[in-house]
């Protein structure tokens, strides 16, 4: 059970809480995403960075030209092979910790492209690491800062403290695993572990 992040109070000016609490606190409320769109999602990411939806309220208005100072790739749109080597690239720019997020059906599966498009990825988590997926075409804005909201729960868990014991047993000095958050709307409390993994998704047929 995580604990909160202020654990208590005393009188009336001082909060305790752990070093590990407060620097995810301080991460998941500064995320700064890199100025990065290749299609038509990328105009719904532009409105979630307006002033109707305000993505600045969760601290992550500050879009950054650059890939080293940014720590949050939001991959809005169509990926095609030829731009695949250089989402990569920019991904490999950018300093750890970093997050993905795939936004829109292209991103995430290939879309309308997938059966016919010779010249698209079948999905951005073929070519880097994805966190968070967002489907849709487009997907709103809303749907977005629900990603958003769901990259800041994996912050929130994050481990920086590493265990203790004797040498013996190998778990000295290891790090402690992330806390991952279990998705708000999936219906299930536990993933079924006795189901095949899918090897052929990417195989296209007839």
């Amino acid at each position: 059970m995580p604990q909160p992040w202020i654990e208590g109070r005393f009188e009336e000016n001082v909060i305790t809480t752990t070093v590990e609490q407060a620097i995810n606190w301080a991460r998941q409320s500064s995320i700064w995403p890199m100025t990065f769109g290749l299609a038509c999602c990328a105009i719904e990411m532009m409105a979630a960075g307006a002033s109707r939806f305000d993505l600045d309220r969760f601290g992550a208005g500050a879009f950054r030209a650059t890939p080293r100072q940014a720590d949050l790739m939001i991959v809005a749109g169509t990926v095609t092979y030829k731009m695949a080597s250089r989402v990569r690239r920019l991904y490999n720019l950018m300093p750890d910790p970093k997050f993905v997020i795939a936004m829109g059906a292209c991103t995430v599966g290939g879309g309308p492209y997938f059966k016919y498009g010779y010249h698209v990825v079948k999905g951005v988590d073929l070519v880097v690491p994805v966190d968070v997926y967002v489907p849709g075409c487009p997907p709103r804005p809303e749907s977005l800062l629900e990603g958003l909201m769901r990259i800041q729960d994996k912050i929130k868990g994050h481990k920086i403290a590493k265990m203790t014991g004797s040498a013996g047993t190998g778990q000295l000095g290891r790090k402690l695993e992330d806390e991952l958050p279990m998705p708000h709307h999936s219906g299930y409390v536990y993933s079924p572990i006795d189901t095949e993994p899918v090897y052929d998704h990417q195989k296209i047929t007839g």
